[in-house]
């Protein structure tokens, strides 16, 4: 409770994730209903947000726009998260020909850009939610995966996993009970930083067009209706671009606190 990073990064994660998780109550509008009587309405009591070209209610757009980019970072990262920690212990425990085969095709993943890799494999799928979460989960395992070599690299040599292996545990049993447990500290941290940068991507691909496709709201295609109308409407590009800022940065302060807070150099 002490550590304000953490405090703050949790406040702006837990607002995002309630907006999302009741947009359904929340939102005043179908964020899909066009009443084109109402085009670009400036903000008001009625439309706190304003309105689009198509007389949508932008504060309904923005709250289950929340709601989809939670919900892409998450699973985006939570596909990401596994195939890292499984590539990386069986790297780091094995070694040899094993570690060597799998490092090596991770600095060659590496050498791509990511956003880059991401924009070239869309390009040859349907745009569609499901397919952008795992594209980016596909593309992003590899720094987890070093991430956990290294965690286990350091711990083989503990006196625990001595004595673990002096006592004939299998090895299955000695990654998932043993090193894993001990091992996962970082990974959380990572997994934190993780959806700040998927939101980003996401929104990126949306905005291009390759995304999530409308009418399904997303704050990438709310900035793309925006960028046509910015001297005319400016809350078009505005509120979305402030929900992209406060959502990243509140995942990266509470991920940058809670590397410090789990940090043993840091504990007295």
């Amino acid at each position: 409770m002490k550590n304000g990073l953490v405090i703050t990064g949790a406040i702006i994660v837990f607002i995002m994730g309630f907006l999302a998780l009741f947009a359904d109550f929340i939102a005043p509008f179908d964020p899909t209903a066009t009443n084109i009587s109402k085009s670009l309405v400036p903000p008001s009591f009625e439309h706190p947000m304003g309105t689009d070209q198509l007389g949508r209610d932008v504060f309904s757009r923005m709250v289950y726009g929340a709601r989809i980019s939670l919900l892409v970072g998450f699973v985006a990262v939570g596909i990401s998260t596994l195939l890292g920690v499984f590539f990386g212990a069986v790297a780091g425990f094995y070694g040899g020909k094993v570690e060597a085969l799998i490092m090596r095709f991770v600095d060659v993943m590496l050498c791509f850009p990511s956003f880059f890799l991401i924009l070239a494999v869309i390009a040859f799928l349907e745009p569609s939610i499901i397919n952008i979460m795992i594209v980016i989960g596909l593309t992003s395992w590899m720094g987890v995966a070093r991430l956990v070599r290294a965690e286990i690299l350091r711990l083989k040599n503990q006196e625990f996993i001595m004595a673990a292996t002096i006592s004939g545990v299998g090895h299955a049993r000695m990654i998932l009970h043993y090193l894993l447990p001990n091992a996962m500290a970082p990974v959380f941290v990572s997994f934190t930083l993780g959806v700040a940068g998927a939101i980003l991507v996401e929104s990126g691909l949306s905005f291009l067009g390759i995304g999530v496709q409308p009418p399904t709201p997303s704050w990438g295609n709310i900035l793309t209706d925006g960028k046509a109308t910015l001297e005319v409407a400016w809350w078009l590009s505005v509120f979305p671009g402030l929900a992209i800022l406060f959502t990243v940065l509140g995942y990266n302060l509470l991920g940058e606190g809670l590397r410090d807070w789990l940090d043993p150099k840091n504990k007295s």
